[in-house]
């Protein structure tokens, strides 16, 4: 089964918690405090492979999650990293945000990788909140919620050169002559229902060819499942135009199908118009096909472009295409080469943002929204009184305190944070040293 379209949903995973644990030795009064920090949660990264065919995997299975990481422990002891989840998908693979469509990588290189979902921070330990007026913290942090999204991912062929035309010209049994290919081949329309690749070799050069299903009049605006066909010949460096010499069953001419398909083909994205082509007059073993070869030739010289002659069936005129197609391929990947870098994606672990907002909701209420503020919300184990007035500080020197007050926030009066509700006190928001409050240590390393 050839899928090349899915949508599916994942999630990383969660930041392990840090650890609340004092030192407890005999002979050793004060210990001190000792919690381990928490491990980072797994990222979610898509990575191209080559061996991949297809979507298949993600059609029957649309829901991933990768582990979370443990929680510290008392001796400064770390919790361990939750493992990253690499999902493989096929070369020529488009991701894009399931929600927004935001395109968010374009895998064509092996081994490429890109992460979707960021895995959470690890909460520290109570180690790490140590001051000189603060000898026995008696709290840590949460680890932080992981993230999680929707995506779509889109397959487009990674083929040297693509063979396209109107449905039963032969392309089928074109490239199965050209070709290791054995696709299924039927003497009527649209036997060829999804892409075929085959490996060619001519000469010294070997290259990807790939047989795309039929395409007809107003294919670029989804006829005949159009849309779905011609994505996949937009990566394509060569294009060979087959054309039946023979008419088919309904007498087409052979010139105007060429018009037809070339005109499909820029509509449906500009660059394809000038993507370097070849005409393969098809079947020239048939009756009548001499007279639409030379019209088809006449046409080719006409527009400059290159002309083969070639039957299927017979093999007839095969091996000089081959030859051609080899030579053509190869000029066009080393013209790429010059200018082709290859690109690993690998998304960084941004910095931490800490902007944000004030909005009154209420008479006497305020919401305050903004990432890193909310974290440090998320991450306060809001039961315990102490990890409360750290928060408190914290959101003092980030300028929280101060914004409400200026927005008209009273003592008494509610904030709203990442879904916590305080009550608002401007002591500090109004001492002249806030900003030199306990330097605390806020540049844990997001890497565990």
């Amino acid at each position: 089964m050839f899928v090349d379209e899915a949508t599916i949903s994942v999630k990383a995973g969660d930041g392990g918690g840090g650890c609340t644990s004092f030192r407890r030795e005999a002979h050793v009064p004060k210990g001190g405090p000792d919690g381990g920090d928490g491990g980072r949660g797994g990222d979610v990264v898509l990575e191209a492979d080559g061996a991949v065919s297809s979507l298949l995997d993600y059609h029957y299975r649309r829901h991933f999650k990768a582990t979370r990481g443990t929680h510290g422990k008392g001796s400064i002891r770390h919790g361990a990293s939750g493992e990253d989840l690499v999902l493989k998908v096929p070369l020529g693979t488009i991701v894009r945000d399931a929600d927004s469509g935001e395109t968010l990588a374009d895998l064509t290189h092996h081994g490429q990788r890109t992460v979707i979902a960021r895995g959470g921070r690890g909460g520290r330990g109570n180690i790490h909140f140590v001051t000189p007026t603060r000898r026995a913290p008696a709290f840590s942090e949460l680890g932080e919620p992981a993230g999680d999204r929707r995506v779509t991912l889109e397959m487009k062929l990674m083929a040297d050169a693509a063979l396209v035309g109107m449905p039963n010209v032969g392309k089928s049994s074109l490239i199965a002559r050209m070709s290791a290919a054995r696709p299924k081949i039927g003497d009527y329309p649209f036997t060829t229902i999804v892409p075929n690749l085959g490996v060619a070799k001519a000469g010294e050069h070997s290259f990807v060819l790939a047989d795309v299903p039929g395409l007809i009049e107003g294919a670029h605006e989804g006829t005949g499942l159009g849309h779905a066909f011609l994505r996949h010949i937009e990566r394509t460096a060569l294009i060979l135009h087959v054309v039946d010499l023979s008419g088919g069953w309904e007498g087409r001419d052979p010139v105007a199908d060429v018009e037809v398909i070339d005109r499909e083909l820029s509509l449906h994205a500009e660059e394809l118009a000038a993507r370097p082509r070849i005409i393969v007059g098809n079947k020239c073993d048939t009756e009548g096909a001499f007279e639409a070869s030379a019209a088809l030739a006449a046409y080719a010289e006409e527009h400059e472009l290159p002309y083969f002659e070639v039957s299927a069936v017979t093999g007839q005129g095969v091996d000089s295409l081959l030859l051609a197609v080899g030579a053509n391929v190869h000029e066009l990947r080393e013209a790429a080469a010059s200018t082709d870098r290859v690109e690993h994606v690998y998304t960084p672990r941004p910095v931490r943002d800490v902007g944000f907002e004030v909005k009154r909701t209420g008479a006497h209420s305020f919401g305050v929204t903004g990432e890193g503020v909310e974290r440090m919300v998320i991450m306060t184990e809001i039961g315990n009184e102490e990890a409360v007035a750290y928060l408190q500080k914290r959101l003092a020197k980030t300028g929280v305190e101060r914004a409400l007050e200026g927005a008209g926030a009273v003592d008494g009066d509610e904030i709203t944070i990442a879904g916590a509700t305080f009550e608002f006190s401007g002591a500090l928001a109004r001492d002249p040293e806030v900003e030199f409050v306990e330097d605390e240590p806020d540049n844990v390393a997001e890497e565990q």
